[in-house]
């Protein structure tokens, strides 16, 4: 085995099936089941699974260019967010070199940036929010990327417009910034950017979407980069040959194609995520604005106590020992379960 592999963190999900009845509020998993002509499309795929799929995915890519009004040479795919980020790193990062990222922010940055032989330079969260001041004060003739995540997984907070720009202004030409957007659908608040319309000019800025999330295709893993042509290309090459299937390909195209239909699933869940917010603050809880489709807990020492009184309410929710829980949003009657358990935590 490669010595390299021994400094390599461990993904920890925690507890993910519950033997009694739950409700899965720990991946932010969008809750709502496939839209019907999405699975009548996955139904009319199935027949051709003897088949490989385009390996450039040039259909996915023209439809997506489509979509979001860019051009094809500036679109690159990849089985999921999580590939789509390696693929990045694999483009740019050299052994040795230094990739920089606020934490806590999403678990797979420090797995991916290791995996590709990067040194990783965590940065503090100051407070809930990620610090871009410290995170420029970071960055080395070494650094070669930067993950920015808005909004930032876990604790749902969002850079808005102008200290992204002035990030972006100031951060060095030589340094790759990725913007991971996975929960951009749920953003209402003004004043946080849409990346691809806002830098997608801007040649050292990549930013990162998925179908993972408010498109509700998690189990099929398909995500994409919109960058300039040169890493947009760079990105392609290290792809994984065939890592979009042809299933998700078309399920992917469909969930486009059915926008009306997704806007009014990701409205629903913004709605539920302000009440379940409100509701947490009356009891006491100091939670932070969250642009996406889960709320951040602060429980401190208490984290993998609530998290356990979850389970025995047969909810499962993200515990992150020690500093907090990641509630997913869910449907109203698994909201209310967390709502109440949250209330006698804050009474005690």
């Amino acid at each position: 085995m490669r010595s390299s592999l021994d400094a390599v963190p461990v993904f920890e999900p925690g507890v993910t099936r519950l033997g009694a009845v739950s409700h899965h509020m720990n991946f932010n998993e969008n809750h709502f089941a496939p839209l019907p002509s999405v699975l009548d499309v996955v139904r009319e795929t199935a027949a051709s699974f003897n088949r490989y799929p385009d390996m450039l995915n040039n259909e996915l890519v023209e439809g997506i260019a489509e979509h979001f009004d860019v051009a094809p040479e500036n679109v690159a795919v990849g089985g999921g967010g999580a590939a789509v980020l390696q693929q990045l790193l694999l483009a740019v990062v050299d052994q040795g070199d230094e990739v920089v990222f606020a934490w806590r922010s999403f678990e797979a940055y420090p797995i991916l940036s290791s995996v590709t032989g990067a040194r990783q330079i965590r940065v503090p969260l100051s407070g809930a929010d990620q610090d871009l001041e410290a995170m420029l004060d970071a960055i080395t003739d070494r650094t070669r990327l930067v993950f920015v995540c808005n909004p930032n997984n876990p604790t749902g907070t969002a850079v808005d417009h102008t200290a992204l720009d002035a990030f972006i202004d100031r951060a060095p030409e030589h340094v790759l910034i990725v913007l991971d957007e996975a929960y951009r659908d749920f953003v209402r608040a003004p004043e946080i950017p849409d990346g691809i319309r806002r830098y997608r000019d801007r040649p050292n800025v990549a930013v990162l979407r998925t179908f993972s999330k408010a498109y509700g295709l998690a189990g099929l893993r398909v995500a994409f980069t919109v960058a300039h042509p040169a890493v947009a290309r760079a990105v392609r090459k290290t792809a994984l040959p065939f890592g979009v299937t042809r299933l998700a390909e078309r399920a992917a195209l469909a969930s486009l194609r059915a926008a009306d239909e997704l806007s009014a699933r990701v409205e629903a869940i913004v709605k539920e995520r302000e009440r379940m917010r409100g509701a947490l603050r009356a009891q006491g809880w100091p939670v932070a604005q969250s642009e996406a489709n889960f709320l951040w807990l602060c429980t401190g020492e208490r984290s993998a106590e609530f998290d356990e009184a979850c389970q025995r309410a047969g909810v499962l929710v993200r515990a992150f020992p020690g500093e907090g829980v990641r509630i997913t949003v869910g449907a109203e009657p698994a909201n209310d379960i967390v709502l109440s358990i949250a209330a006698e935590f804050a009474r005690s």
